[in-house]
């Protein structure tokens, strides 16, 4: 086979796989149901300072060492 027969080759694979991936619906994504309404009980306000403290504790560390 020829270089330019294979491009071609693959060029139409690249096109039929952007088409079918891309274009076409699917199905498992009109099933589902929509997320419920996010709820604010602090648990994100923790995990953030939790983060920052973990932060700190590396800085820290960087700068000991």
């Amino acid at each position: 086979m020829e270089v330019s027969s294979l491009r071609m080759s693959f060029a139409a694979f690249a096109l039929l796989s952007f088409l079918t991936v891309f274009l076409l619906p699917s199905p498992a994504g009109a099933a589902q149901s929509p997320a419920p309404a996010p709820s604010s009980d602090g648990v994100a306000i923790d995990q953030g300072i939790a983060y920052l403290l973990m932060l700190v504790a590396l800085v820290l560390t960087y700068i000991i060492h």
